[in-house]
Protein backbone atom coordinates (compact mmCIF):
# COMPACT_ATOMS: atom_id res chain seq x y z
CA UNK A 1 0.00 0.00 0.00
CA UNK A 2 2.93 2.12 -1.09
CA UNK A 3 2.15 5.99 -1.28
CA UNK A 4 -1.49 6.07 -0.51
CA UNK A 5 -2.85 9.75 -0.78
CA UNK A 6 -5.62 9.13 2.52
CA UNK A 7 -6.22 13.03 2.67
CA UNK A 8 -5.11 16.65 1.94
CA UNK A 9 -1.98 17.49 3.80
CA UNK A 10 -2.78 19.55 7.04
CA UNK A 11 -1.14 21.12 9.51
CA UNK A 12 0.00 20.46 12.84
CA UNK A 13 -2.08 20.11 15.72
CA UNK A 14 -2.80 22.89 17.49
CA UNK A 15 -3.40 20.73 20.67
CA UNK A 16 -7.44 22.01 20.96
CA UNK A 17 -9.95 19.93 22.28
CA UNK A 18 -12.88 21.34 20.58
CA UNK A 19 -15.08 18.37 19.72
CA UNK A 20 -17.36 20.18 16.43
CA UNK A 21 -14.01 20.52 14.56
CA UNK A 22 -13.77 17.95 11.10
CA UNK A 23 -11.94 14.97 12.22
CA UNK A 24 -9.87 13.11 9.47
CA UNK A 25 -9.40 9.58 9.24
CA UNK A 26 -5.70 10.62 9.67
CA UNK A 27 -3.48 13.75 9.46
CA UNK A 28 0.27 14.00 9.81
CA UNK A 29 1.92 14.41 12.63
CA UNK A 30 4.88 17.24 12.47
CA UNK A 31 7.30 18.56 15.07
CA UNK A 32 7.46 21.65 16.68
CA UNK A 33 8.46 24.14 13.61
CA UNK A 34 10.94 25.94 15.52
CA UNK A 35 13.02 22.04 16.07
CA UNK A 36 12.96 21.91 12.21
CA UNK A 37 14.46 25.28 11.64
CA UNK A 38 18.01 24.59 12.67
CA UNK A 39 17.89 21.56 10.30
CA UNK A 40 16.62 23.99 7.19
CA UNK A 41 19.55 26.48 8.06
CA UNK A 42 22.63 23.83 7.85
CA UNK A 43 20.98 22.65 4.58
CA UNK A 44 20.95 26.75 3.29
CA UNK A 45 24.40 27.15 4.34
CA UNK A 46 25.68 24.08 2.78
CA UNK A 47 23.48 24.46 -0.69
CA UNK A 48 23.32 20.85 -0.65
CA UNK A 49 19.56 20.15 -1.89
CA UNK A 50 19.86 16.62 -3.02
CA UNK A 51 21.89 13.93 -4.32
CA UNK A 52 22.76 11.88 -1.44
CA UNK A 53 23.96 14.89 0.57
CA UNK A 54 24.45 14.75 4.51
CA UNK A 55 21.20 14.49 5.96
CA UNK A 56 20.37 11.68 3.35
CA UNK A 57 23.28 9.25 4.77
CA UNK A 58 22.24 10.73 8.23
CA UNK A 59 18.91 9.01 7.68
CA UNK A 60 19.88 6.05 6.12
CA UNK A 61 21.99 5.23 9.12
CA UNK A 62 19.67 6.25 11.71
CA UNK A 63 16.59 3.96 9.85
CA UNK A 64 18.88 1.12 9.71
CA UNK A 65 19.28 1.44 13.18
CA UNK A 66 15.97 1.93 14.64
CA UNK A 67 14.61 -0.34 12.20
CA UNK A 68 16.90 -2.96 13.09
CA UNK A 69 17.87 -3.56 9.76
CA UNK A 70 20.86 -4.04 7.62
CA UNK A 71 20.57 -1.56 4.30
CA UNK A 72 18.22 1.08 3.28
CA UNK A 73 18.06 2.92 0.46
CA UNK A 74 15.69 6.39 0.57
CA UNK A 75 13.48 7.13 -2.00
CA UNK A 76 11.59 10.25 -3.18
CA UNK A 77 8.11 8.58 -2.45
CA UNK A 78 7.67 4.78 -2.25
CA UNK A 79 5.35 3.78 -5.56
CA UNK A 80 9.08 4.95 -7.19
CA UNK A 81 10.55 2.21 -4.60
CA UNK A 82 8.07 -0.54 -5.83
CA UNK A 83 8.91 0.19 -9.53
CA UNK A 84 12.68 0.16 -8.46
CA UNK A 85 12.44 -3.04 -6.25
CA UNK A 86 10.64 -4.87 -9.14
CA UNK A 87 13.32 -3.54 -11.83
CA UNK A 88 16.15 -4.68 -9.04
CA UNK A 89 15.14 -8.20 -9.43
CA UNK A 90 14.51 -8.08 -12.52
CA UNK A 91 10.87 -9.44 -12.39
CA UNK A 92 8.98 -10.08 -15.67
CA UNK A 93 6.18 -12.21 -16.53
CA UNK A 94 3.58 -12.37 -13.90
CA UNK A 95 3.55 -11.60 -10.50
CA UNK A 96 1.05 -12.75 -7.63
CA UNK A 97 -0.58 -9.79 -5.42
CA UNK A 98 -3.61 -9.07 -3.12
CA UNK A 99 -6.92 -7.12 -4.60
CA UNK A 100 -7.07 -5.31 -1.30
CA UNK A 101 -4.82 -2.69 -1.21
CA UNK A 102 -3.62 0.54 -2.61
CA UNK A 103 -3.73 1.28 -6.06
CA UNK A 104 0.06 1.81 -6.18
CA UNK A 105 1.09 -2.07 -5.29
CA UNK A 106 -0.66 -3.26 -8.35
CA UNK A 107 -0.18 0.28 -10.65
CA UNK A 108 3.57 -0.43 -9.84
CA UNK A 109 3.28 -3.99 -11.88
CA UNK A 110 1.51 -2.71 -14.95
CA UNK A 111 4.29 0.36 -15.07
CA UNK A 112 7.20 -2.68 -14.90
CA UNK A 113 5.14 -4.33 -18.20
CA UNK A 114 4.68 -7.37 -15.37
CA UNK A 115 0.77 -9.25 -15.46
CA UNK A 116 -0.72 -8.85 -11.89
CA UNK A 117 -2.07 -12.15 -10.60
CA UNK A 118 -4.77 -11.61 -7.35
CA UNK A 119 -5.57 -14.52 -5.11
CA UNK A 120 -7.86 -13.79 -2.18
CA UNK A 121 -6.80 -13.02 1.47
CA UNK A 122 -7.49 -14.42 4.81
CA UNK A 123 -10.49 -13.81 6.82
CA UNK A 124 -9.00 -12.50 9.92
CA UNK A 125 -5.65 -10.77 9.19
CA UNK A 126 -7.03 -9.95 5.25
CA UNK A 127 -3.41 -10.69 4.05
CA UNK A 128 -2.60 -12.71 1.23
CA UNK A 129 -3.60 -16.37 1.79
CA UNK A 130 -0.34 -18.51 1.09
CA UNK A 131 -2.55 -21.61 0.02
CA UNK A 132 -4.27 -19.28 -2.56
CA UNK A 133 -0.53 -18.67 -3.60
CA UNK A 134 0.49 -21.63 -4.13
CA UNK A 135 -2.43 -22.32 -6.45
CA UNK A 136 -2.20 -19.43 -8.72
CA UNK A 137 1.63 -20.22 -9.45
CA UNK A 138 1.98 -20.48 -13.64
CA UNK A 139 5.71 -21.06 -15.56
CA UNK A 140 5.29 -17.27 -16.24
CA UNK A 141 4.94 -16.28 -11.81
CA UNK A 142 8.92 -14.85 -11.31
CA UNK A 143 7.42 -13.19 -7.77
CA UNK A 144 4.99 -12.48 -4.86
CA UNK A 145 4.26 -9.62 -3.70
CA UNK A 146 2.01 -9.36 -0.26
CA UNK A 147 0.94 -6.47 1.46
CA UNK A 148 1.29 -5.96 5.00
CA UNK A 149 -2.35 -5.15 5.58
CA UNK A 150 -2.77 -2.17 8.24
CA UNK A 151 0.76 -3.31 9.60
CA UNK A 152 -0.34 -6.88 10.32
CA UNK A 153 2.36 -9.01 9.46
CA UNK A 154 1.58 -11.86 6.43
CA UNK A 155 2.58 -15.69 6.80
CA UNK A 156 6.11 -14.64 6.24
CA UNK A 157 6.72 -18.15 7.29
CA UNK A 158 4.56 -19.96 4.57
CA UNK A 159 5.11 -17.32 1.98
CA UNK A 160 9.37 -18.03 1.61
CA UNK A 161 8.91 -21.32 1.74
CA UNK A 162 6.67 -21.35 -1.31
CA UNK A 163 8.55 -19.03 -2.84
CA UNK A 164 12.08 -21.05 -2.34
CA UNK A 165 9.97 -24.26 -3.84
CA UNK A 166 8.93 -22.39 -7.03
CA UNK A 167 12.32 -20.25 -7.19
CA UNK A 168 10.04 -16.82 -6.79
CA UNK A 169 11.33 -13.76 -5.73
CA UNK A 170 9.60 -12.33 -2.88
CA UNK A 171 8.89 -8.22 -2.53
CA UNK A 172 6.93 -7.09 0.47
CA UNK A 173 4.96 -3.47 0.40
CA UNK A 174 5.63 -2.75 4.17
CA UNK A 175 4.02 0.81 3.57
CA UNK A 176 2.07 0.62 6.91
CA UNK A 177 4.46 -1.91 8.50
CA UNK A 178 7.43 1.01 9.93
CA UNK A 179 8.66 -0.50 13.13
CA UNK A 180 6.60 -3.72 13.32
CA UNK A 181 8.54 -6.56 14.83
CA UNK A 182 7.95 -10.19 15.32
CA UNK A 183 9.60 -12.46 17.63
CA UNK A 184 12.28 -12.89 15.10
CA UNK A 185 13.13 -9.51 14.75
CA UNK A 186 12.07 -6.75 11.86
CA UNK A 187 9.19 -7.29 9.92
CA UNK A 188 11.37 -6.01 7.07
CA UNK A 189 13.91 -8.57 7.35
CA UNK A 190 11.62 -10.94 5.37
CA UNK A 191 11.73 -11.74 1.53
CA UNK A 192 14.27 -10.07 -0.93
CA UNK A 193 12.98 -6.67 -0.37
CA UNK A 194 10.95 -4.75 1.51
CA UNK A 195 9.24 -1.35 0.40
CA UNK A 196 8.29 1.09 2.90
CA UNK A 197 6.32 4.50 2.76
CA UNK A 198 7.07 7.77 4.40
CA UNK A 199 3.78 9.47 3.19
CA UNK A 200 2.51 12.52 4.74
CA UNK A 201 -0.31 10.23 6.55
CA UNK A 202 2.25 7.61 7.25
CA UNK A 203 3.58 6.57 10.85
CA UNK A 204 6.44 7.96 10.20
CA UNK A 205 6.76 10.38 7.48
CA UNK A 206 9.60 12.66 5.77
CA UNK A 207 6.41 14.73 4.12
CA UNK A 208 6.57 12.07 0.91
CA UNK A 209 9.28 9.53 0.82
CA UNK A 210 9.98 5.69 1.04
CA UNK A 211 12.76 3.42 1.65
CA UNK A 212 13.48 -0.52 -0.04
CA UNK A 213 15.20 -3.06 2.76
CA UNK A 214 17.83 -4.57 1.01
CA UNK A 215 18.81 -8.19 2.66
CA UNK A 216 22.95 -7.17 1.38
CA UNK A 217 25.16 -4.64 0.10
CA UNK A 218 25.25 -5.54 -3.60
CA UNK A 219 21.34 -5.27 -3.44
CA UNK A 220 21.90 -1.71 -1.99
CA UNK A 221 24.09 -0.61 -5.18
CA UNK A 222 22.03 -1.84 -7.59
CA UNK A 223 19.14 0.30 -6.15
CA UNK A 224 20.82 3.03 -5.13
CA UNK A 225 22.33 2.99 -9.12
CA UNK A 226 18.77 2.66 -10.40
CA UNK A 227 17.56 5.50 -8.22
CA UNK A 228 19.89 7.95 -9.24
CA UNK A 229 19.46 7.29 -13.98
CA UNK A 230 21.17 4.33 -13.45
CA UNK A 231 25.07 6.42 -12.88
CA UNK A 232 27.94 5.26 -10.94
CA UNK A 233 30.19 7.54 -11.82
CA UNK A 234 30.24 11.06 -13.74
CA UNK A 235 30.50 9.33 -17.06
CA UNK A 236 29.26 5.40 -16.34
CA UNK A 237 25.41 4.62 -16.64
CA UNK A 238 25.24 1.01 -16.00
CA UNK A 239 20.95 0.49 -16.18
CA UNK A 240 18.07 2.57 -17.37
CA UNK A 241 17.77 4.23 -13.92
CA UNK A 242 14.60 6.27 -12.66
CA UNK A 243 14.79 9.65 -10.16
CA UNK A 244 14.27 8.46 -7.30
CA UNK A 245 16.11 10.48 -4.57
CA UNK A 246 15.20 11.68 -1.67
CA UNK A 247 15.81 15.59 -1.20
CA UNK A 248 17.83 16.98 1.93
CA UNK A 249 14.44 18.50 3.01
CA UNK A 250 12.78 15.40 3.16
CA UNK A 251 15.47 13.93 5.06
CA UNK A 252 16.12 16.24 7.60
CA UNK A 253 12.31 15.97 8.59
CA UNK A 254 13.06 12.47 8.69
CA UNK A 255 15.56 12.44 11.43
CA UNK A 256 14.04 14.90 13.42
CA UNK A 257 10.70 12.57 13.34
CA UNK A 258 12.82 9.40 14.24
CA UNK A 259 13.42 11.67 17.88
CA UNK A 260 9.66 11.47 18.84
CA UNK A 261 8.40 8.26 16.61
CA UNK A 262 8.17 6.51 19.71
CA UNK A 263 6.08 9.13 21.27
CA UNK A 264 3.85 8.79 18.43
CA UNK A 265 3.07 5.16 18.37
CA UNK A 266 2.58 5.20 22.13
CA UNK A 267 -0.04 7.16 21.65
CA UNK A 268 -2.08 5.46 18.63
CA UNK A 269 -1.89 2.43 20.73
CA UNK A 270 -3.60 4.51 23.57
CA UNK A 271 -6.22 5.68 21.22
CA UNK A 272 -6.81 1.82 19.72
CA UNK A 273 -6.93 0.82 23.32
CA UNK A 274 -9.59 2.93 23.69
CA UNK A 275 -11.42 1.83 21.12
CA UNK A 276 -11.57 -1.49 21.88
CA UNK A 277 -12.99 -0.78 25.08
CA UNK A 278 -15.59 1.65 23.92
CA UNK A 279 -16.96 -0.49 21.24
CA UNK A 280 -16.36 -4.09 22.54
CA UNK A 281 -20.15 -4.49 23.14
CA UNK A 282 -21.26 -3.09 20.09
CA UNK A 283 -23.37 -5.95 18.61
CA UNK A 284 -22.46 -5.71 14.49
CA UNK A 285 -19.40 -4.36 14.91
CA UNK A 286 -16.14 -6.71 14.71
CA UNK A 287 -12.82 -5.46 15.93
CA UNK A 288 -9.26 -5.80 14.57
CA UNK A 289 -7.71 -8.50 16.19
CA UNK A 290 -4.55 -8.27 17.77
CA UNK A 291 -1.54 -9.85 16.46
CA UNK A 292 -0.18 -12.45 18.74
CA UNK A 293 4.25 -11.94 19.69
CA UNK A 294 3.99 -8.80 17.54
CA UNK A 295 5.36 -5.45 18.13
CA UNK A 296 2.19 -3.39 16.31
CA UNK A 297 2.55 0.06 15.06
CA UNK A 298 -1.10 1.07 15.20
CA UNK A 299 -1.40 2.68 11.86
CA UNK A 300 -4.81 1.69 11.37
CA UNK A 301 -7.92 0.93 13.00
CA UNK A 302 -10.25 -1.16 10.96
CA UNK A 303 -13.60 -2.48 11.86
CA UNK A 304 -16.09 -4.45 10.14
CA UNK A 305 -19.53 -3.72 10.00
CA UNK A 306 -21.15 -6.87 10.13
CA UNK A 307 -24.86 -7.85 8.47
CA UNK A 308 -26.72 -7.97 12.55
CA UNK A 309 -25.28 -3.83 12.70
CA UNK A 310 -28.78 -2.00 12.55
CA UNK A 311 -27.53 0.09 9.09
CA UNK A 312 -25.24 -0.71 6.52
CA UNK A 313 -21.54 -0.09 6.33
CA UNK A 314 -22.27 3.04 3.86
CA UNK A 315 -24.74 4.90 6.19
CA UNK A 316 -22.87 4.08 9.10
CA UNK A 317 -20.04 6.14 6.45
CA UNK A 318 -22.51 8.93 6.08
CA UNK A 319 -23.55 9.29 9.09
CA UNK A 320 -20.37 9.90 10.45
CA UNK A 321 -19.36 12.21 8.16
CA UNK A 322 -22.42 14.27 8.73
CA UNK A 323 -21.26 14.86 12.17
CA UNK A 324 -17.51 15.89 10.54
CA UNK A 325 -16.14 12.79 10.82
CA UNK A 326 -14.36 11.61 8.13
CA UNK A 327 -13.88 7.60 8.89
CA UNK A 328 -12.63 5.54 5.11
CA UNK A 329 -13.79 2.31 3.56
CA UNK A 330 -10.36 1.61 2.94
CA UNK A 331 -9.81 -0.45 0.75
CA UNK A 332 -13.09 0.14 -1.25
CA UNK A 333 -13.12 -0.70 -4.38
CA UNK A 334 -10.72 -3.49 -4.66
CA UNK A 335 -7.87 -2.76 -6.73
CA UNK A 336 -9.31 -5.39 -9.03
CA UNK A 337 -12.67 -4.08 -9.43
CA UNK A 338 -10.69 -0.55 -11.49
CA UNK A 339 -10.88 -0.52 -15.47
CA UNK A 340 -7.38 -1.62 -15.94
CA UNK A 341 -7.92 -4.78 -13.95
CA UNK A 342 -10.89 -5.81 -14.34
CA UNK A 343 -10.40 -7.93 -17.50
CA UNK A 344 -8.07 -9.99 -15.62
CA UNK A 345 -9.14 -13.50 -14.64
CA UNK A 346 -7.90 -13.34 -11.50
CA UNK A 347 -10.01 -10.05 -10.79
CA UNK A 348 -12.89 -11.94 -10.99
CA UNK A 349 -15.13 -11.60 -7.51
CA UNK A 350 -15.57 -15.28 -7.36
CA UNK A 351 -11.80 -15.58 -6.96
CA UNK A 352 -11.71 -13.46 -4.37
CA UNK A 353 -14.92 -13.90 -2.02
CA UNK A 354 -13.30 -13.02 1.24
CA UNK A 355 -11.09 -9.56 -0.47
CA UNK A 356 -15.19 -8.27 -1.74
CA UNK A 357 -16.70 -9.30 0.98
CA UNK A 358 -14.14 -7.52 3.51
CA UNK A 359 -13.90 -4.49 0.82
CA UNK A 360 -17.71 -4.05 1.58
CA UNK A 361 -17.79 -4.47 5.43
CA UNK A 362 -14.24 -2.10 6.70
CA UNK A 363 -14.19 1.06 8.05
CA UNK A 364 -11.12 2.78 9.28
CA UNK A 365 -12.05 5.08 11.90
CA UNK A 366 -9.75 8.13 12.47
CA UNK A 367 -6.35 7.38 14.20
CA UNK A 368 -3.52 9.65 14.56
CA UNK A 369 -1.82 11.28 17.96
CA UNK A 370 -3.23 14.04 18.07
CA UNK A 371 -6.48 12.96 18.23
CA UNK A 372 -7.79 14.06 21.57
CA UNK A 373 -10.02 11.86 24.01
CA UNK A 374 -13.14 14.07 23.58
CA UNK A 375 -12.79 13.80 19.87
CA UNK A 376 -12.49 9.82 20.62
CA UNK A 377 -15.69 9.82 23.00
CA UNK A 378 -17.36 11.46 20.05
CA UNK A 379 -16.93 8.98 17.21
CA UNK A 380 -17.37 6.00 19.76
CA UNK A 381 -20.62 7.31 20.99
CA UNK A 382 -21.95 8.03 17.35
CA UNK A 383 -21.46 4.62 16.09
CA UNK A 384 -22.57 3.20 19.75
CA UNK A 385 -25.92 5.05 19.66
CA UNK A 386 -26.66 3.51 16.18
Amino acid sequence: MVGKTDLPPRHASTGTTVTDKPIYVTRPDLPPLDEFIPYLREIWDSKILTNAGPFHDKLEAALGAYLGVGHVSLFANGTIGLVTALQALRVTGEVITTPYSFVATAHSLMWNGIKPVFVDVQRDTLNMDPARIERAITPQTAAILPVHCYGRPCDVGAIQSIADNYGLKVIYDAAHAFGVRTETGSLLEHGDLSVLSFHATKVFNTFEGGAIVSPDARVKRRIDHLKNFGFVDEVTVVAPGINGKMSEFNAALGLLQLTCIDGAIARRRRIDRVYRDGLKNVKGISLPRLVPDATENHSYFAIMVEADFPIQRDRLYERLRSHGIHARRYFYPLISDFPMYRDLASASRSNLPVAAEAAEKVLCLPIYPDLTPLEQERIVSIIAEV
